[in-house]
């Protein structure tokens, strides 16, 4: 089976990269991505999803590197489910409603803006990929 998201959307903090034992870096940072409506009575309405994003060896490294907080990035890869839920990572926020997570392991982040030393934005549409996912041949056409 496969599966593929594609995400876009802005960084909410700056990545965090570690090195695993083995020396292969990994990195993870949150992207907010926002869907905006005119609903029928006519209000404007906002709905923001929030995706943790782990990005793995050379990648990693780049990433963190380029990528700052309120960076506009394009997200490929595949979600990671929660191994109790099967699903999103679920938690209790402070106010005791349970919030979700959806973990999304990055095979490929194309960096859409992002910020100079001097603090001015441009464009970009650097593409960054890890090694390819290895497919799997079981579809029947």
């Amino acid at each position: 089976m496969y599966q593929k998201i594609i995400i876009v959307g802005n960084l909410g903090r700056d990545p965090e990269m570690r090195y695993m034992p083995d020396g292969t870096a990994v990195t993870n940072f949150s992207v907010a991505s926002s869907r905006r409506w005119t609903g029928q009575d006519g209000q404007q309405h906002e709905e923001t999803t929030w995706f943790r994003i782990e990005v793995w060896r050379r990648q990693a490294e780049t990433v963190n590197q380029y990528l700052t907080k309120g960076s506009k990035v394009l997200v490929e890869g595949r979600i990671k489910p929660d191994p109790n839920t099967g699903g999103p990572r679920l938690w209790s926020r402070q106010d005791g409603t349970i919030g979700a997570n959806f973990e999304v392991v990055a095979d490929t982040v194309r960096f859409l803006s992002s910020r100079s030393d001097d603090g001015s934005s441009y464009e970009g549409g650097e593409e960054y990929s890890g090694a390819p996912a290895q497919e799997e041949d079981d579809i029947p056409f």
